[in-house]
């Protein structure tokens, strides 16, 4: 069984100076009311590239009412160059009321960060579980039908299909995560790991189901007559696997 720390990559100390760097006037406009800044979501994965994907931090305040707002906007550093962030401010009680609505979400955090600076809040969380299935039904379903849009509006278009199948490669790594949580077990920390356990426990097509993290983390694109065939192999795992979703009864 993995534990919560080997769910994650360390980062490079490059980007962890970076981030700091980031937050200094952060903190600063903050002042008193801040409480934690952690890094989470794909920075803390394996292959990570700065190229193609910002880093996300969540910075916690005590509040962040109108005046604490103008004060953030004057202070969130504007990157010009890579790396580039992608923050979420919250406060600490927005967080534990919205455990219930965005169970993924905090489970995904809570089980993957990196605390920067300040207290340890996400520690303290406890995430219920109770629509952990159908939250994840939900937005498989909603990624199923952009997806198959896509595909019809931009049938011979193989270039901007291979751009819409990457750009889904984080996002479903994501619900897969959140399928394996729900077989009981603890996802691996490689996102390509997670794919291929998905496959296996609900008997899918992992080299189907691969293709949007190979467009995106692989580096070798594919040729122009697979896109369209590899697009549609995808779309069809998806759909079993929403079938299955529907059907799973958890305690």
């Amino acid at each position: 069984m993995l534990t919560r720390s080997e769910l994650r990559i360390e980062p490079s100390a490059e980007l962890l100076s970076a981030t700091r760097n980031w937050l200094a006037p952060v903190r600063q406009a903050l002042g008193g009311d801040f409480l934690a800044a952690y890094l989470t979501g794909s920075v803390l994965t394996q292959g990570f590239d700065t190229r193609h994907s910002k880093i996300n931090v969540l910075v916690i305040s005590r509040t962040l009412g109108a005046e604490m707002l103008e004060r953030l906007a004057k202070a969130i550093p504007v990157t010009k160059k890579a790396p580039h962030f992608e923050p979420l401010f919250m406060t600490h009680g927005q967080i534990e009321n919205s455990l219930d609505v965005f169970p993924i979400e905090w489970l995904e955090m809570q089980e993957r960060h990196l605390l920067l600076e300040g207290e340890d809040v996400l520690r303290g969380l406890d995430v219920p579980r109770t629509y952990l299935r159908l939250q994840c039904e939900h937005e498989l379903r909603g990624k199923h039908i952009q997806l198959r849009q896509a595909l019809l509006m931009n049938a011979n278009r193989h270039v901007e299909l291979s751009r819409v199948l990457a750009a889904a490669a984080s996002s479903y790594a994501t619900l897969f995560r959140t399928l394996i949580r729900l077989e009981g077990e603890m996802p691996p920390a490689e996102s390509a790991r997670v794919i291929e356990r998905v496959a296996d426990l609900f008997k899918l097509d992992a080299q189907a189901l691969l293709v949007p993290h190979l467009l995106r983390y692989g580096g070798k694109p594919l040729h122009r007559q697979d896109i369209a065939p590899s697009y549609r192999r995808f779309l069809c795992e998806i759909d079993r696997l929403i079938g299955a979703i529907d059907q799973l009864r958890v305690p």
